[in-house]
This record gives structure tokens, C-alpha cells and sequence, in this order.
């Protein structure tokens, strides 16, 4: 198995596309329109991790102002997880905003996502605060300031 990792802060080719919609369904179980809710992100970026011409997982993210960055949505393929992936999406994530200047990548994320929440405290976030949103569901918001 041979990974590649590649950043896209500019329009998406419609395979890519296709792919990260496909790939959200399997994780989530319903893609969410996330072709309609990616439109409009301020300074929108996708990392993807690639074998072969498949994306097995992927982080998404916009800009909040100049200097915090939203890490909005992510995940690996539950063929290719326990492999470091997350992990290197990640880091290839915050290397990308650190050279932009950015200051801070906040997240969300639920208990139920346990595995994202352990990461992302392992990564250096620190829970910042808790807020119900919407849809009456409990999110656990993290911070984490590029050094």
C-alpha cells in the first residue's frame, strides 16, 4: 500500500469530488450535500490521502479570520484506519496553515467520536469549551496553537 497525500485550496476536479462524497456516505452514512455545504467556505482546504487513484481519507477546513483556521470535517476509510492516516492528514494540515501564517486550528467534535477526540488531544489541542448545537447534539470544542 503505497499513500500519497495531496492539498487542494482551489476547485476540486469532479473525480475528487465524487470521491470525498463517496468516502463521507461510507464513514457518516449519508453524504450531507457536502458538495452545497463546501460552497461558499472561506479559503477552503482539502488535504487527501490517496491510494492509487481512490481517497481513503481526508480533512477539510476553512478559515475562520486570518489567523485561526476551522478544521471542519475528516475521516479514513474503516478499510485503512490503525495505518497513521489520520494522523498524517493532520499534520500535513497544520504544516499547510503554519505556512500561511496561521495562529490557531480549532475543531468540533461529539464523544461518540472518541477515536478524533484522542487524536486530537494527543496532537496538542486542548478542550476549550462544550456547546449544544442545532440539532440538540453535545460538541466539544479544541483549540490548538501552530508553533
Amino acid at each position: 500500500m503505497t499513500i500519497t497525500y495531496h492539498i487542494n485550496d482551489s476547485t476540486l476536479d469532479a473525480n475528487i469530488l465524487d470521491g470525498l462524497q463517496a468516502l463521507h456516505k461510507t464513514i457518516f452514512g449519508e453524504s450531507d450535500n457536502l458538495s452545497c455545504k463546501m460552497t461558499g467556505k472561506p479559503s477552503l482546504v482539502i488535504v487527501t490521502a490517496m491510494d492509487g487513484e481512490r481517497i481513503i481519507g481526508y480533512k477539510i477546513g476553512y478559515a475562520l479570520d486570518n489567523s485561526t483556521f476551522y478544521s471542519w470535517l475528516g475521516g479514513v476509510d474503516p478499510l485503512y484506519r490503525n495505518h497513521g492516516i489520520a494522523s498524517a492528514l493532520m499534520k500535513k494540515q497544520h504544516d499547510y496553515l503554519k505556512e500561511r501564517g496561521y495562529k490557531v486550528v480549532q475543531t468540533k467534535t461529539m464523544n461518540k467520536w472518541r477515536n478524533m477526540l484522542v487524536l486530537n488531544i494527543k496532537s496538542g489541542f486542548d478542550v476549550v469549551a462544550t456547546c449544544t448545537d442545532e440539532k440538540g447534539l453535545h460538541k466539544i470544542i479544541l483549540e490548538k496553537r501552530l508553533l
